[in-house]
């Protein structure tokens, strides 16, 4: 489990297949072999160690389902350690399991932050709705609107500085991870025969499973 806070910008230094090695300093921290890092959001076990890097694993299904097979030597990547029980949550409760891949449409600036508007695979836009949070490499962010296939977020200074997304360019490539309650939400509605659409679910649904109580 995450937060979607990044704790640090580590250097991709090798690539394969099924495998890479992260350069990186404060999250090495604390760390263990069969740790979990969250690598651009994608939640991976440290598989070994060394004084300013950690290797991972990476399976094909993480491949296919995520923007980590785009990776090449000297690439920066977010990382954040797992939440420790007890902690702050910054963000939003991140589980490090990629939905799909977005697709920057544009970035705006805009005083000091930046608008970034993200295509979205049609079967993800349900789960998305204005105000909610998403995390985007890693990343939770708060949805600014939405339409019928994207949606805007605002980048503030801070982020800017110490993630990747401000390295994002219109074309490049996310990995998105929805908020795990609106997927329960929507388990739930089709469960009950109501599905759950950018309108809205149902009072009496939310009354019924317990969520107003």
């Amino acid at each position: 489990m995450f937060t979607g806070i990044v704790e640090e910008i580590g250097v991709v230094r090798e690539t394969e297949a099924n495998h890479l090695v992260i350069g990186v300093g404060e999250v090495l921290r604390g760390t263990e072999p069969g740790d979990s890092i969250a690598v651009n959001g994608v939640c991976l076990t440290v598989a070994s160690l060394s004084d300013d890097s950690f290797s991972v694993g990476i399976m094909p299904e993480t491949l296919h389902r995520t923007n980590l097979g785009e990776l090449r030597y000297g690439d920066h990547v977010n990382l954040e350690r797992a939440l420790v029980m007890g902690g702050r949550i910054g963000g939003h409760l991140v589980l490090g399991h990629v939905d799909d891949i977005g697709r920057i449409v544009s970035v705006t600036p805009q005083e000091d932050s930046r608008i970034v508007r993200i295509a979205v695979p049609a079967q993800l836009m349900s789960f998305i709705a204005e105000k909610g949070f998403i995390a985007v490499d890693g990343v939770s962010l708060t949805i600014v609107d939405v339409d019928d296939f994207s949606f805007s977020v605002s980048l503030v200074g801070y982020t800017i500085e110490h993630t990747i997304l401000a390295e994002k360019r219109p074309g490049s490539t996310v990995n998105l991870e929805v908020d795990v309650i609106a997927r329960y939400l929507k388990r739930l509605s089709e469960k009950a025969g109501q599905p759950l659409t950018r309108s809205g679910v149902t009072f009496d649904l939310l009354e019924e499973y317990g969520f107003t109580k």
